[in-house]
């Protein structure tokens, strides 16, 4: 709950009270779809580009929001609830977050990269809940709108945030950082993505590295190892911290289950329920994380990922499925494939989606991944949708060509015999979910 009445809430999002009780106590959380507003919510009523969310406000308190947050245009609402007026409903949506962030006064850790980011945020948060009240974004609440949503459903007395931070452009990053106002921040890895928008990878990673640059001096970053296109982006003013093989925080050993991991000198032992390479890699950013802030993990690390990445679904009949289809690049492409290879299966199987937002390299990336998969040796390559086809130019073994999800999952039906393994991955537009529908 955000302990703090109305008239708060509407001075620290630069807003008019125009209705309400100032001394009313404040919201459980904000939400910006009137069809999720119910008791306790502040709905925020954002101008999109062919709505205006305020129109909703007032069905959002129909269905018993505490108040809500809107243009100037929706100044004469009747109601007796907390109205608040501002010119720009986001801007006060954002503005309204760091006031709240600043009110907890705790550690904040801001977390970006081309791939791993969400399950490093997942991993850090588990890591950090051992021993402090942590808070982290729910799914993919990671943008300009998702992440101060994030920070105002944070509780009183949290000692914690850890924010995952997205980006498609230049400045997206540096609008995030200016609402988390992070004490540290970590960027898991540098890679092709948003090439349509940015280019290069180096402005990629000029992009990520806005959080390294927005940082206040004394903070604390945290990168891989030897990445050449963050070193011009590195401060002598923060503690810097880094991360994988030939860093500060390496992997020394891993054995069912049990990782043993140094960092700047220090062991740490920890119990682990999976195993795959990149999640290992991005335990080693947490742990850095973790470090930075003076916390000591050890122990059992209970991780709940998020949806969509890398849960293995068992289908009746013996065949397993690795639901890894919320988003995909070359980078996730390759560690999810080599994964795949090195799981114990009688056969392995990859169903892919095109991966989004390469630019004009796409067909060259998606050829490349498609060798990629020959050369781990798996046994069938099934691409999903026009733009997938590349894959099946680089790959020497048996494929198949479908063009939705659905005639992906009906093919699996008859292809797929008990002790096969299945990997399903794709760009978020491509909707592979629906093969396990």
């Amino acid at each position: 709950m955000i302990d703090r009445p109305a008239s708060w809430l509407a001075e620290a999002a630069g807003a008019r009270l125009a209705r309400g009780d100032p001394a009313a106590p404040g919201p459980e959380r904000a939400v910006v779809d009137s069809r999720e507003a119910g008791p306790g919510d502040l709905f925020v009523g954002l101008r999109g580009e062919h709505a205006d969310g305020g129109e909703f406000a007032g069905a959002a308190l129909a269905a018993g929001a505490w108040g809500v947050l809107v243009g100037p245009e929706h100044a004469e609402l009747d109601t007796d609830r907390p109205l608040l007026v501002a010119d720009e409903p986001l801007s006060a949506l954002q503005r309204l977050a760091r006031e709240w962030r600043r009110q907890l006064g705790c550690k904040v850790l801001g977390i970006t990269g081309s791939t791993g980011k969400t399950s490093t945020k997942d991993i850090l948060a588990a890591l950090l809940l051992r021993t402090l009240r942590t808070h982290a974004n729910r799914e993919n609440l990671n943008t300009e709108v998702g992440l101060p949503l994030s920070v105002l459903e944070a509780p009183a007395g949290a000692q914690a945030l850890v924010l995952e931070m997205a980006m498609r452009g230049q400045g997206q990053i540096a609008e995030l950082t200016a609402i988390a106002e992070p004490d540290v921040g970590v960027i898991v890895n540098v890679g092709p993505v948003h090439l349509e928008l940015l280019g290069t990878v180096e402005r990629v990673a000029a992009a990520k590295a806005e959080l390294i640059r927005d940082l206040p001096p004394g903070a604390a970053c945290v990168v891989p190892a030897s990445e050449p296109l963050l070193e011009a982006h590195l401060r002598e003013d923060l503690d810097t911290w880094t991360f994988g093989p030939g860093g500060q925080a390496m992997l020394l050993s891993f054995d069912e289950g049990r990782a043993e991991i140094e960092a700047r000198g220090e062991r740490h032992a920890l119990e682990l329920g999976y195993s795959e390479p990149h999640n290992l890699l991005n335990t080693l950013a947490a742990v850095a994380a973790a470090r930075a802030i003076g916390m000591h993990p050890q122990g059992r690390v209970d991780v709940r990922f998020s949806s969509m990445r890398g849960q293995v679904v068992e289908l009746p009949g013996g065949v397993a499925v690795v639901n890894d289809c919320y988003n995909a690049n070359p980078m996730s492409m390759r560690a999810a494939l080599e994964h795949l290879a090195d799981s114990p299966a009688e056969r392995r199987i990859a169903v892919l989606g095109t991966m989004a937002e390469l630019g004009e390299g796409a067909s060259r990336y998606h050829r490349e991944i498609g060798l990629r998969a020959g050369e781990l040796g798996i046994d069938l390559l099934v691409t999903v949708g026009d733009q997938a086809l590349g894959y099946a130019e680089g790959f020497d073994g048996e494929t198949h060509a479908v063009a939705s999800p659905e005639e992906a999952g009906t093919l699996l039906e008859e292809l797929a015999l008990p002790g096969d393994r299945v990997l399903v991955k794709g760009s978020r537009s491509v909707g592979l979910e629906r093969v396990l529908a």
